[in-house]
């Protein structure tokens, strides 16, 4: 029963926002490299870091550090929303959510100094890539519902490593959100509030079941977002772009819009294509690692043969606008 009624208040909360939204014109207007064709309410995400504050309500405040890291990261992202914030001031607010995560998994003074500099870089590097994936309607609500459920299994039947309840108010504020987004017109865009929370959010847990069990290989869990960002920012680097600059070239955004599948049918296919190599990845024993080799690779083979296929399209595509 609380569940529902903590559904029911994010429902609530949801369209309270978009209130707010209208009347303050807060709207993603179609640009020459959008997916998308509609003025759409923007940052519907919010509803990520929403929940967390429900969380708290209903269950206590017990991850203080990880909740103001949240609050830094998720507000500087809804004021970019509002009105573009410079690179350089984002990535001072996500070094510093960052330092505020890795105190509460008690990092410092845990490991050697340099492992900070070295897991700062990565974990923001993770942080901007789902945000750089946040390019189609479902693909936010749809991996991560994937991702928080592949962790909500792990934690009730594998190793016990969280608070249970943070991840089920975590996947139903991704349920209410996937209803006005994970469609073909959809009513909201997760924004740049709700793809930086979630992905802090994803990073939270999935550091933390990283930490309690010593192992990395769970960063499988992220494998289908990996490959396509990372691949997609060498390929930008190698045409000598600013990978920084919005674009339209990573493999979802092909299907999406030069292949014309639909939005809800791309993101499905990340969703369940992930949650496939996370539960095989379950029953790999002591091969964990040569499994996420061969992942790793198959998954990079995959993207180079369809980006050899299929880049022609983008191009031609670029060029008539």
């Amino acid at each position: 029963m609380i569940y529902l009624s903590i559904a029911f208040l994010l429902f609530l909360l949801e369209l309270a926002y978009f209130q707010v939204a209208r009347k303050l014109n807060i709207v993603d207007k179609p640009n020459a490299r959008s997916s998308h064709q509609r003025v759409t309410l923007r940052g519907g995400g919010v509803i990520f870091y929403l929940g967390g504050l429900v969380y708290i309500l209903f269950f206590g405040l017990n991850d203080p550090w990880f909740r103001v890291g949240l609050t830094l990261i998720a507000g500087i992202s809804m004021v970019d929303d509002v009105q573009p914030v410079s690179s350089k001031v984002r990535l001072v607010f996500h070094f510093a959510a960052m330092l505020l995560l890795f105190a509460q998994w008690e990092l410092f003074g845990s490991y050697p100094w340099w492992y900070i500099p070295i897991a700062l870089v990565f974990c923001t590097g993770i942080i901007n890539a789902y945000n750089f994936m946040d390019g189609i309607n479902g693909i936010t609500g749809g991996y991560s519902l994937a991702v928080l459920g592949l962790l909500t299994y792990v934690n009730g039947f594998v190793v016990p490593f969280m608070d249970a309840d943070f991840l089920y108010v975590s996947l139903i504020s991704v349920l209410v959100f996937n209803f006005f987004n994970f469609r073909t017109r959809a009513r909201c865009f997760a924004g740049d509030v709700g793809s930086v929370s979630m992905a802090f959010i994803v990073l939270y847990v999935l550091g933390t079941l990283i930490l309690k069990t010593g192992d990395l290989s769970w960063i499988v869990f992220l494998a289908v977002y990996g490959v396509d960002s990372v691949l997609t920012i060498v390929h930008r680097l190698m045409l000598k772009e600013n990978i920084f600059n919005p674009h339209r070239k990573h493999a979802y955004q092909l299907m999406a819009n030069e292949l014309k599948i639909p939005h809800v049918v791309v993101s499905g296919l990340y969703a369940v294509l992930q949650v496939a190599i996370g539960a095989a990845f379950l029953y790999t024993g002591d091969h964990h690692w040569l499994y996420v080799a061969v992942v790793l690779l198959v998954l990079s083979t995959a993207y180079v043969l369809f980006k050899r296929r299929y880049f022609h399209l983008h191009v031609q595509a670029m060029a008539n606008r």
